[in-house]
């Protein structure tokens, strides 16, 4: 089981009671970056291209517990940057906990094992350790050789010392299927809850734009890994720590539109507008400004052209969420069967010219 029963029970009905409650927009998933430092430099990520005075900054333990606070989400994603360059961290990681807050702490692993101490198994602390694929695939996204022998030894040691460990992956142009497939076989080889997985989008500070995938290679890639996921006979079970009607989604069953408000960030600079990834959109002073005076009409499929080829899990895992609230059935249905593997495609949302128009 990729989520425990008793954390899908709390989300289950943190969703149930807002749904009761009539409510339009509610968050999920709470992005919190205390800072933009990090130990790597990836070429599908520009955050430690900001000037030093900006990478110096950090979010304080008030500041992090008070978003917690304003925001409500049950799940809490710390990211950055590197969270564990942090001094705070564990005080933070701590706080959240004692809200009974779950929290996946997204991390490179290149300090854990140094860092790990600081910490102790919870049933609401996962790591979600970021690995883009075997040795080659991954060394040459952080930019760095090495990398994939040491996270893999991290791993193990997080797993056996009882924490909670996910393996979170982005897949970038040039991905094969079988590639993907060997991947996916090692990572659950590695004794971790789950994988979470998606596809890159086009960052704009990124320094490398030419490595994202476009949206049909993106629902035809994971077609042909699913498929081949059903044609592995006698190995284990891969293990998504995501929705079922979101993996459908990106093999291009489900006709969705990007729900941001679901996974709201909370950075140095602000409540960021409309996504963690679209960074030049503006700031909101609070929570409530965010979901209040956003002009969400502005983004998302067909109405962005910065939003074209996103699939990512922040904007497109609320919506699939919130599907499986309002159909049980066919939620059901797609989690007994898999992703469809065959027939045509959905359709993409159509582009609303007035709103193209506007930007």
């Amino acid at each position: 089981m990729s989520i425990p029963l008793r954390q899908k029970i709390g989300i289950g009905y943190y969703l149930v009671r807002q749904h009761l409650r009539g409510g339009q927009r509610y968050p999920l998933v709470l992005m919190l970056e205390p800072l933009f430092r990090c130990n790597l430099a990836c070429s599908g990520c520009g955050k430690i291209d900001y000037p030093d005075a900006i990478l110096n900054k950090r979010l304080s333990v008030a500041d992090c517990l008070g978003a917690v606070d304003e925001c409500g989400a049950p799940v809490v994603s710390i990211a950055g940057g590197e969270p564990l360059i942090h001094k705070e961290m564990p005080e933070i990681v701590q706080g959240i906990i004692q809200r009974r807050k779950y929290i996946y702490l997204c991390t490179n692993a290149l300090l854990l094992e140094k860092k790990i101490a600081a910490y102790a198994p919870s049933p609401y602390l996962t790591f979600s350790i970021h690995l883009d694929g075997l040795r080659g695939r991954h060394d040459a996204s952080v930019c760095q050789t090495g990398v994939f022998d040491q996270v893999v030894k991290v791993i193990k040691q997080t797993v056996r010392k009882g924490f909670r460990v996910t393996v979170n992956c982005t897949f970038f142009q040039g991905e094969s299927a079988d590639e993907a497939a060997e991947f996916f076989d090692f990572v659950m080889g590695l004794g971790v809850e789950g994988i979470n997985v998606s596809p890159g989008f086009s960052y704009e500070h990124a320094p490398q734009q030419d490595v994202f995938l476009q949206r049909q290679a993106t629902k035809q890639l994971f077609r042909d890994i699913f498929r081949l996921g059903r044609q592995r006979r006698g190995k284990k079970r891969w293990v998504f720590n995501q929705s079922s009607l979101f993996l459908d989604f990106l093999a291009g069953n489900q006709t969705y539109q990007c729900t941001a408000w679901g996974n709201p960030t909370r950075n140095i600079f602000g409540w960021q507008r409309p996504c963690y990834l679209l960074v030049d959109e503006g700031y909101a002073p609070s929570f409530k400004s965010l979901m209040e005076d956003t002009d969400w009409s502005a983004y998302g499929s067909g109405r962005n052209p910065k939003c074209a080829n996103c699939m990512a899990h922040c904007g497109y895992e609320p919506t699939a969420v919130n599907d499986a609230v309002a159909h049980p059935l066919k939620t059901l249905s797609v989690a007994l069967r898999g992703p469809r593997i065959a027939g045509a495609m959905v359709p993409d949302i159509p582009v609303n010219i007035d709103a193209d128009a506007r930007k």
